[in-house]
């Protein structure tokens, strides 16, 4: 394939490797290049991308801060099988069930989950704040209604 067809796409899978390499650890560069099928030339054109010199410049950072540790690992990973759970996902042979649940997951993975909303009672309730004078003061005022005693008749 010549230079001019052959993609230079990288992933942060290989910005993670480039990046450990630099921290003076990982695998030589020849054999990330062989890894990832990239040449020399491929490797020219990629390291002048802004978006991948900040990529790695952020592992690095990572690396630096939180050494090479099983979560960093395992995050380079999951953002890789992003794409597969993209092509999962739309695939019609996949069963619904399996689609809900990796969409369910990247939902949760992003954060994106909506919060739990905490509960003041079994019976419902309201909380109000009453702010007084200016002072930035609160005074909590709980309208939560009570539980009627057992024994009483």
């Amino acid at each position: 394939m010549s230079a001019m067809t052959r993609p230079t796409k990288w992933t942060d899978r290989f910005a993670f490797d480039i990046a450990l390499r630099l921290e003076g650890s990982g695998e030589k560069l020849p054999e990330i290049l062989k890894t990832h099928d990239f040449t020399r030339s491929d490797f020219l054109t990629i390291q002048n991308d802004p978006v991948f010199k900040k990529s790695v410049q952020n592992y690095r950072n990572e690396i630096r801060e939180k050494g090479m540790t099983f979560k960093l690992k395992a995050r380079a990973q999951a953002e890789e099988l992003l794409s597969t759970s993209w092509i999962i996902i739309h695939s019609p042979d996949v069963p619904a069930s399996v689609k809900a649940d990796l969409i369910k997951s990247t939902v949760k993975w992003a954060g994106l989950e909506p919060k739990d909303t905490p509960q003041v009672g079994a019976a419902g309730g309201v909380t109000i704040s009453i702010n007084l004078d200016n002072a930035n003061k609160e005074i909590p005022l709980d309208v939560t209604p009570r539980q009627p005693a057992l024994d009483a008749a």
